[in-house]
Formats: C-alpha cells, sequence, structure tokens
C-alpha cells in the first residue's frame, strides 16, 4: 500500500488524505504498481464517461474526458511529448538534445507536437465502438503506465539528474514483470484479444522508443519517459479502433 499510494502521488496530482515516507528506492520500487495507477485513471474516466453520456453530446464528453486525464496527472507526459518534439527538431548532437529538454520554455515544433498528439488521441476515442469504450478508459491508461515500466527497466541513465534518473536506480525485472502480469490480465480480462494484441503492438513500439534512446542520448530521460506515455496512449487507441471492429 506504500509503494501504491508513492506510485499514486507521483503519477496524479490528485491529493491524499495520507503521507508516507519514501526511501532512495522507492521510486523504483513503486513501479511494479504503476499499471494499478493507470486502472485507477481508467476508472476515473469511465465513471466520468458514466455521468456525462446523459447530459453531453459524445464528442464534447469525450473532449472533457482528454482535458481530465491531462489535468489530474499534471500534463507531466505531454511536457515529455513537447520536450522531446523540440529536441528533435534541433537535429543538433547529444548534449544539444539533452539541453532542449531541459529547457522549460516549449519551442513551435514542441507546440505543434502537443496539438497533434491531443487531436489523435481524442479523435481515436470519439471513433472507438461505444459498446467498447468504457473497457477502453480503462485500459490505454493502464498499457501507457506499463509503457513507463519497459522504458525504465534495463536503461542507462542518460544524465545524472532529474526524475529518470531515481526511477532507474531502483526499478529492476522484478517490477517489470509484476506491472506486466497486470498490464496482460487486465487487457485479456477487458478486452481479450484485441487487448492482448494491442498490449504486443505497444511493447514493440516502446521498445523502439527505447533503442532509439540509447542510441541517441546514451538512455533514458524522464522527458522520454513520459513521451513514450503519450505516445503509448495514442497509439493504444488507435490500435484498438482498428483491432475492435474485426476482433473485438
Amino acid at each position: 500500500m506504500r509503494l501504491f499510494i508513492i506510485a499514486f502521488q507521483f503519477l496524479t496530482i490528485v491529493p491524499l488524505p495520507v503521507s508516507v515516507r519514501c526511501e532512495e528506492k522507492d521510486l523504483g520500487r513503486s513501479m511494479a504498481l504503476f499499471p494499478l495507477v493507470g486502472l485507477a485513471l481508467g476508472a476515473l474516466l469511465a465513471g466520468t464517461d458514466f455521468l456525462l453520456a446523459p447530459l453531453l453530446p459524445r464528442s464534447v464528453a469525450d473532449l472533457v474526458l482528454v482535458a481530465l486525464l491531462s489535468v489530474v496527472t499534471g500534463a507531466l507526459h505531454l511536457d515529455g511529448l513537447s520536450d522531446v518534439c523540440d529536441g528533435l527538431a534541433a537535429r543538433g548532437s547529444r548534449e544539444r538534445f539533452l539541453e532542449i529538454m531541459k529547457d522549460s520554455r516549449v519551442g513551435a515544433v514542441g507546440a505543434v507536437g502537443l496539438v497533434l498528439g491531443l487531436t489523435l488521441k481524442y479523435q481515436a476515442l470519439l471513433a472507438l465502438p461505444l459498446e467498447h469504450k468504457r473497457e477502453a478508459l480503462l485500459f490505454f491508461p493502464m498499457a501507457a503506465r506499463f509503457a513507463q515500466v519497459q522504458m525504465t527497466v534495463g536503461s542507462q541513465r542518460a544524465r545524472k539528474d532529474g526524475l529518470g534518473h531515481a526511477f532507474v536506480g531502483g526499478a529492476g525485472m522484478l517490477q517489470l514483470v509484476l506491472a506486466g502480469v497486470c498490464a496482460v490480465a487486465v487487457g485479456a480480462a477487458l478486452l481479450r484479444l484485441p487487448g492482448l494484441i494491442t498490449l504486443l503492438l505497444l511493447f514493440l513500439l516502446t521498445w523502439g522508443i527505447k533503442g532509439w534512446s540509447h542510441r541517441k542520448l546514451g538512455g533514458v530521460t524522464g522527458d522520454v519517459i513520459g513521451c513514450a506515455s503519450e505516445l503509448n496512449e495514442i497509439f493504444c487507441l488507435i490500435f484498438l479502433l482498428a483491432l475492435l471492429g474485426r476482433l473485438g
């Protein structure tokens, strides 16, 4: 429970009535429970959708859901998406890429990346078959939080500070296996074969991002992990949209 609270407090800005101690490697160890936090976020989205569906047109309600997810997570991973887009636009050395990602300002390419990312997420959610929508709302935040674990475990640190450094030091194969078992169980229970195929495709996507980050930057950073999480949310919805009509 202590590690779940640590994970929940890191991944969301939702205040909790309790506080717990956090030792040096607890952030990394808490990653085993990241998919459960993602499932909690999905439950919030599904519950909100249940309340809004009778009151608002679906196009408006789905936009509220995308905004709600951004708000409760403090837009932490959207910041990573923006920073990586700005770094890619610079086309410079490793040091230049890391310097740009550390800059708190958002460049033009980062802003375009944010707009495109949120638009794709919204449009994919809006197009999902209604009979599978609640299951997808539960599933896609969970799948993206598993991707954060996959990005972290076994990675090198691209810099000696930042959030990525703190997590890489404490996360190991145990965290990856536990998080993976949770992700597969939830995917199978909610969406059966389409959920499992989507998890496999996302695993390959995340593996590619991780390999690119090691080649380009010599490891991962918190921004790269956040960017991978956002891309997993987007592509999870796109993959489900493609698969549910055929296999659902």
